[in-house]
């Protein structure tokens, strides 16, 4: 095997370990939203942990995020829970920094 060939298979490699702790970092990003919104919306326990689920999912609807978005807002919006559009972004985006520590701790 020639020296190209071996840094091609690395680089594949590694991209495929990145793109795998990315979808990693992602969902865990979305569960602990889940979570975050679950005790705005009085659900704790198994009631909390279903719903992180049902966030996790609504990620594979569309590419890119705006799809957990909508579902936490909307759940938000239809219980009439005062938080602004601005602070349920600002949450995603520190618990994307959260999961990804989490992830990286973790080395999985």
């Amino acid at each position: 095997m020639t020296t190209f060939n071996e840094r091609e298979k690395a680089a594949e490699a590694k991209f495929g370990r990145d793109q795998e702790t990315t979808f990693k970092v992602t969902a865990r990003r979305n569960k602990l939203l889940g979570l975050w919104v679950a005790g705005y919306l009085g659900l704790d326990g198994d009631e909390a942990a279903v719903y992180a689920r049902e966030v996790v999912k609504a990620d594979f609807e569309r590419p890119g995020e705006e799809d957990v978005f909508e579902k936490v807002w909307g759940d938000l919006r239809d219980k009439s829970v005062d938080l602004s559009e601005h602070r349920v972004r600002r949450q995603m985006a520190d618990l994307m920094e959260e999961a990804e520590r989490q992830i990286v701790e973790k080395g999985s």
